[in-house]
């Protein structure tokens, strides 16, 4: 007996099924790669801080770190860990030096 006589060949049924799982394998496979690229580029680069209003004028030597903008108010915290709280026409309220 030879190898060829043991061996059957699969129904019809099968081989779509077959078809089948192997294309979503393959389907999955291509976006799990695209998630991963996406996150990689995405999480990859620093969120740029946002514009300061013309109206902000910063104390000398001053560099704004973080800003946080609120309704009435804006907040923004120094390199040097100064907290400058302006109002909405960017006048100067407060300035909360470091602890």
């Amino acid at each position: 007996m030879s190898d060829s006589d043991d061996t059957t060949s699969l129904p019809p049924e099968l081989r779509f099924l077959k078809l089948l799982v192997t294309t979503l394998a393959g389907v999955m496979i291509v976006g799990l790669v695209a998630i991963v690229g996406l996150l990689v580029t995405r999480l990859g680069t620093a969120a740029p801080l946002p514009e300061l209003p013309a109206s902000v004028i910063l104390p000398q030597g001053a560099t704004p770190a973080a800003v946080t903008f609120a309704r009435d108010w804006l907040v923004v915290v120094t390199e040097a860990g100064e907290i400058l709280l302006y109002d909405r026409d960017g006048v100067l309220i407060n300035q909360m030096p470091r602890p």
